[in-house]
């Protein structure tokens, strides 16, 4: 720690000279659609409702690096699922175990998913007992944006386990007046070819890859001025056959990896008036999967998951003062994982249920004092883990001074406990509006992390869990700097700091693997962005929207006999991360509504896959091409080509992925206003 400390302090006096960069501030989507016929308790800019919620309404503006993805960004896209999206959106970094079905993990300046917090609508869904999240649990249809927070210890939502940032997803929305319905269809393939099989001799081409994959998804949902309620439903067949090389250059077929998965969602939204807002929301998911035993062979074992999640929130931004705001809400949630692989068959069941209360006093023009709590009872029984509960939460006191029009400071204090133990988590954020076109954010933060029940008392041959470990823990900075001088450009970057000792990995001694505290990592990185929106006039293409991305990671680990000389990087964080988008929209006339063209190109340069930095995985670029198409006022035509180059890779190693891929879909949306607009019914 001695030898760690000086350094950190001094990245951080470094950090104004180092990076006249900018941050990430989140965007709300400007070109949403007008109230529907003037009617005033609708609008597309709020997620719920009207007046100043506390989390589910649009983003404020605060000292973190933030970024969001609009419902009409995720249409566009037509993602396969959500980290396919951030991935293609803001170019995180993504570790997949393969296609569609298969987890995948979302990285946040050099930590991986389980050091991510992860929240739908608000509450969090991190697996207590393994730290990760399922995102095929989420129909990304349903999605109406996604926040994402950089850096630990978020002073918006003030969740707990944030080391590299927060991904909130949010599914809920007070609809427009009267019924709207509709859905898609889709279906995505690969290139089929001669392939040499796994036990000998030569396949023909399987043209049923062509259909591989298919994705069906409906909704309907109603809105009129007290109430809102929306149901989703989806299913996806996913063959996963795509043709690779292997470690000789044979080239084989994927097998092994078939997935079929369901779910669905509703969510009902009552006005209690006075801006007082009651949501509840229901969720379900069920997957199928085959899960190659290993990358490259078509061995697999049969894995079945089940899960829930019911939420209630009561939504107060003038609890029966208008000083006071406050938000209180109540999830539970159930997973099931069935995993047989034929032999070591294990079952593990995860019950949970979190209480979170906000509140918001807006004591002085200049002053917001923000307060709550969030506790978290979960029940785990584990055919690897056995049978134990757990309680987690804490306290939070966040103040926002503004002392004058262009500053803003937000010091923040949250205890966190476990039940056994309690530490203070603080931050302190500043922002200075130098000028209308400049804003500079800087940011101060520990990073706290209890271990996971997997990590504390797995049991299994050759591999035992350790309840004497101790949570992660560590230190972070970030500067960064935004610059609109109109706003058809933005250009942002941030650099950012970070230092963590007692990090939690599994090793090998005396033939049995059992985790410990011996992870001590540093990392330096620069997350730099330019966008610009062009209205033009060419033709029918009325808007070109060019953008690019770096981020350039150093991390650093620092565990044992290993100092910054060693130069040995975190396993699976690349060094440079490169985005590159170029967006066109075209209008043809009024009987043939927009299209647009979608171009990104995604770049990680080389990358290990362990500790020792022997493993190296090979750089790749991957190139995404998705083109819409309106077909009269209700249906829309889409296509894709992912992975265009068919560039070769691996996310995870020996797991390869796909190459060419194609996608030909049809998404329908049909609306029917209320019965006083039946004389007008499209509104034109």
């Amino acid at each position: 720690m001695n030898r760690l400390l000086p350094a950190l302090f001094l990245s951080l006096l470094l950090l104004p000279a180092l990076c006249p960069g900018g941050n990430l501030t989140a965007q709300e989507d400007s070109g949403g659609e007008a109230a529907y016929g003037g009617d005033d308790f609708y609008d597309e800019d709020l997620l719920l409702m009207e007046g100043e919620g506390i989390t589910v309404v649009g983003t404020r503006e605060t000292t973190q690096q933030m970024a969001v993805i609009s419902r009409e960004e995720i249409e566009k896209a037509h993602a396969a699922d959500i980290p396919s999206l951030l991935e293609e959106k803001l170019a995180l970094g993504v570790t997949r175990y393969g296609s569609y079905g298969n987890m995948a993990e979302v990285n946040i300046r050099g930590f991986d998913t389980e050091r991510v917090a992860v929240l739908v609508d608000g509450v969090p869904v991190n697996s207590n007992r393994s730290g990760e999240f399922d995102f095929n649990q989420v129909d990304i249809n349903a999605v109406e944006r996604i926040e994402i927070i950089y850096g630990g210890s978020d002073t918006k939502y003030n969740v707990s386990g944030a080391l590299g940032g927060v991904i909130n997803i949010i599914t809920i929305k007070k609809e427009k007046p009267g019924f709207r319905f509709g859905g898609g269809f889709s279906n995505a393939g690969a290139l089929p070819g001669r392939y040499n099989k796994q036990y000998g001799g030569t396949g023909s081409p399987q043209w049923q890859d062509l259909a591989d994959a298919q994705n069906l998804n409906i909704f309907g949902a109603y809105g009129a001025e007290k109430n809102s309620f929306r149901v989703n439903l989806f299913g996806n067949r996913a063959g996963n056959h795509f043709l690779y090389q292997d470690y000789y250059g044979y080239a084989r077929r994927k097998e092994g990896n078939e997935v079929w998965d369901l779910g669905g969602g509703l969510s009902w939204i009552r006005d209690l008036g006075d801006y007082s807002t009651l949501i509840l929301s229901a969720n379900a998911y069920y997957g199928d999967k085959n899960i190659p035993l290993s990358g490259y062979t078509a061995e697999r074992a049969k894995e079945r998951d089940f899960s829930t999640r019911q939420n209630i929130m009561l939504d107060m931004p003038r609890f029966f003062r208008d000083d006071l705001a406050m938000e209180a809400s109540v999830s539970h949630s159930r997973q099931t994982l069935d995993y047989d692989p034929g032999r070591d068959a294990s079952l593990h069941k995860e019950q949970s249920l979190t209480l979170i209360n906000r509140w918001d006093w807006y004591l002085l023009p200049k002053l917001t004092l923000k307060a709550g709590g969030d506790y978290r009872y979960t029940s785990i029984d584990s055919t690897s883990d056995g049978r134990h509960i757990g309680h987690r939460g804490g306290v939070y006191l966040t103040g926002e001074y503004a002392p004058a029009g262009q500053f803003l400071l937000i010091p923040s204090i949250k205890a966190v406990t476990d039940g056994a133990s309690l530490a203070p988590v603080p931050k302190f954020g500043f922002l200075w509006k130098a000028h209308e076109t400049f804003t500079l954010k800087n940011n101060y933060f520990r990073i706290f992390k209890f271990p996971d029940f997997d990590d504390l008392y797995w049991k299994q041959e050759g591999f035992s869990g350790n309840p004497a470990l101790k949570p992660e823990d560590g230190w972070g900075a970030d500067l960064g700097a935004e610059y609109r001088p109109q706003s058809r450009l933005t250009l942002e970057g941030v650099f950012h700091a970070a230092w963590t000792k007692d990090s939690i990995h599994w090793s090998s001694a005396g033939g049995s693997w059992t985790p410990q505290n011996t992870g001590e990592a540093c990392f330096f990185g620069l997350d730099a962005r330019l966008q610009f929106d062009i209205p033009v006039s060419l033709g029918p293409v009325t808007r070109i929207s060019p953008g690019a991305s770096y981020q350039h990671l150093l991390s650093y680990l620092l565990s044992g006999d290993l100092g910054f000389a060693s130069d040995k990087r975190i396993p699976y964080m690349p060094r440079h991360l490169l985005g590159l988008s170029l967006d066109l929209r075209w209008n043809t006339g009024s009987r043939r509504p927009e299209g647009s063209l979608s171009i990104s190109g995604h770049y990680e340069s080389l990358r290990f896959a362990d500790t020792g930095n022997l493993i190296k995985l090979d750089p790749f670029f991957l190139l995404n091409i998705t083109v819409n198409q309106g077909i009269g006022k209700n249906i829309a035509a889409f296509g894709s080509l992912r992975n265009a180059l068919n560039a070769r890779y691996v996310s995870f190693a020996d797991y390869p992925m796909p190459g060419l891929t194609f996608t030909l879909g049809l998404r329908m949306n049909f609306e029917v206003p209320p019965a006083e607009k039946a004389a007008n019914p499209w509104n034109e």
